[in-house]
């Protein structure tokens, strides 16, 4: 799926009526600042600029937080999509609206149980009843992407399917469309915003988007999740159905368990609640330390509980992976504060994250000292790790680190299981499972294997690098003798000149065709050209009314601006 750029006669056809509801909502939804920020009149067509929308009621009331959550949920999947992503992205968000984004709720109504028939039967190739034994029409769940339905295979397993809503790939092609636009306009009109860059935002949603809308992704890491977890008895993994499985239809088994937000369940059915916070704490800490492939979204409504205190994760649409490096220099940041050493902790922060611009290295410092001060007294088995997290991704805003969006899914996880284990057992803390595992990462950096390893990477790397320096030299010193070298130069902060320059040469060339048609029709006119009415010429009449309209045009146009 391409994201296309809107032109005059996509946004005429395609993606009027959809453009005309994005921006009512955002009118609906107090964000008019943003709307008339934009010009959009000049390039959406006329009928929106007549747009009106009544806020909402108790508008007042909410903070604009949950006003951008709100909006989000009311315009779609790729909407809350964006949310979702734009949740890991503390370089671009505020502190609260980090907090509020996760809250976003993705639920809809169901669609027919036709177009389930229809999409299975076209995906697998043969009718249902030649799939499945049983096949229950209600659903358990419908979201805006896809919803799970019960059956039964002809061999007897029973086992969930999950089916792509029907056209939902082109609601997400079009939105994608507009807001890329919408994206480019911030970049160019709106102070700040193409520091941000949102255009590469929308991007990153639509390659997020394409591997959640194939469902093969997600059995794929089904896969990898069941291959490490060999040999851990105590974490089960739902089997993938391969062969009832396509891009648009997912079958795996069904599991029958407690859910582990339901903790009356829980107890009623006798399980020790101490040990599964333990082993809930243990299995991320393998995954995220250990194997470097984690769940991305181990919420409550993601983990079930089986008899004898078995964890079973579900739902693998988003997973993420740390490397080694970003695991090492993790558990040095950890241990920094800990040992109170801020020159320590500074270098693990400004090696996790990355900047625009040479950071403040003196000023980063002293911020880290003050905020390992505020936790001086506490040994690591006492700190609760997502507020510490949090309190630190607050650090690396101010200085304008960007963190990547994988340690962020990483952080959210870790603060996501922290919650669903103090749930289970009020006086868990999960600094105290993480310490040990956080102290063999960084012993794992001085096995002599681990050491030769990198020696010979290292070693390996040097050879290449000399092997390659007197070709890449030939090279230049060719390109130079053919007058072929290129020096690029990026400046920053001349966009606003650049648009008014635009916005310059675009009426000066309005107002030279105006002036012409004026100018042309009075020559028609005293020419007295066929054919008249009223001894006038239709023609230069025309013209008049064609001028008088440009006119009036160009002249709203400067007005709305604020500039004679």
């Amino acid at each position: 799926m391409a994201i296309r750029k809107l032109g005059i006669l996509g946004r005429t056809y395609r993606h009027a009526q959809r453009y005309r509801q994005i921006l009512g909502v955002l009118l609906k939804y107090g964000f008019s600042d943003l709307v008339h920020g934009l010009p959009i009149e000049q390039h959406v067509e006329i009928g929106l600029r007549k747009l009106r929308v009544k806020k909402l009621a108790e508008l007042g009331e909410l903070s604009r937080a949950e006003r951008i959550r709100r909006l989000l949920e009311e315009l779609g999947p790729t909407f809350v999509k964006l949310g979702q992503i734009l949740s890991t992205r503390p370089d671009l968000l505020p502190v609260e609206l980090l907090a509020e984004l996760p809250k976003l709720q993705d639920h809809v109504p169901a669609f027919p149980f036709d177009e389930v028939r229809r999409i299975v039967e076209e995906e697998l190739g043969r009718p249902l009843e030649e799939r499945f034994a049983r096949f229950v029409e209600e659903p358990l769940a419908a979201a805006s992407i896809a919803q799970v339905h019960r059956a039964t295979l002809l061999d007897g397993d029973e086992v969930v399917v999950k089916v792509q809503r029907p056209g939902v790939e082109r609601t997400i092609e079009v939105d994608l469309e507009i807001m890329l636009h919408l994206a480019g306009l911030a970049e160019r009109y709106l102070d700040g915003w193409a520091l941000h860059q949102p255009t590469r935002v929308v991007e990153e949603l639509g390659r997020a988007l394409v591997g959640e809308l194939d469902f093969r992704s997600e059995a794929a890491n089904l896969d990898r999740f069941a291959w490490q977890m060999t040999g851990v008895r105590w974490v089960y993994v739902p089997r993938v159905y391969h062969r009832a499985s396509t891009a648009r239809v997912l079958t795996m088994e069904y599991v029958d368990g407690v859910k582990a937000k339901d903790l009356e369940a829980v107890a009623a059915a006798g399980l020790d609640r101490v040990k599964l916070a333990a082993r809930c704490a243990e299995a991320t800490m393998k995954q995220i330390f250990v194997d470097g492939f984690f769940h991305a979204d181990p919420h409550p409504g993601n983990v079930f509980f089986l008899p004898r205190n078995v964890i079973c994760f579900l739902d693998f649409g988003q997973v993420g992976r740390i490397d080694s490096g970003t695991r090492e220099s993790f558990a040095d940041l950890v241990q920094g504060i800990v040992q109170r050493d801020a020159r320590r902790a500074t270098l693990a922060l400004l090696a996790l994250t990355s900047a625009r611009a040479e950071p403040d290295e003196r000023a980063l410092e002293r911020d880290v000292g003050e905020f390992i001060d505020r936790h001086f007294y506490r040994p690591l088995e006492k700190l609760e790790l997502g507020k510490l997290l949090q309190q630190l991704l607050e650090i690396a805003g101010r200085h304008q680190l960007r963190i990547s969006p994988e340690l962020f899914l990483m952080i959210k996880a870790l603060s996501s299981v922290e919650g669903l284990c103090r749930r289970l057992d009020p006086d868990f803390r999960l600094t105290e499972r993480a310490a040990p595992v956080l102290k063999r990462v960084q012993l794992e950096k001085l096995v002599p294997r681990r050491l030769l390893a990198d020696l010979a990477g290292s070693g390996g790397d040097a050879a290449r690098l000399l092997r390659e320096i007197p070709s890449e030299l030939r090279s230049i010193l060719k390109q130079l003798r053919r007058g072929k070298t290129q020096i690029g130069f990026l400046v920053q902060g001349i966009e606003p000149l650049t648009a008014a320059y635009d916005r310059v040469s675009n009426r000066l060339a309005f107002a030279i065709v105006l002036g012409a048609l004026i100018v042309g029709s009075s020559l028609i006119v005293l020419a007295g050209v066929p054919p008249l009415f009223h001894e006038i010429p239709i023609i230069g009449l025309a013209g008049y009314v064609v001028a008088a309209i440009m006119g009036f045009w160009l002249l709203v146009s400067i007005l709305k601006h604020g500039r004679m």
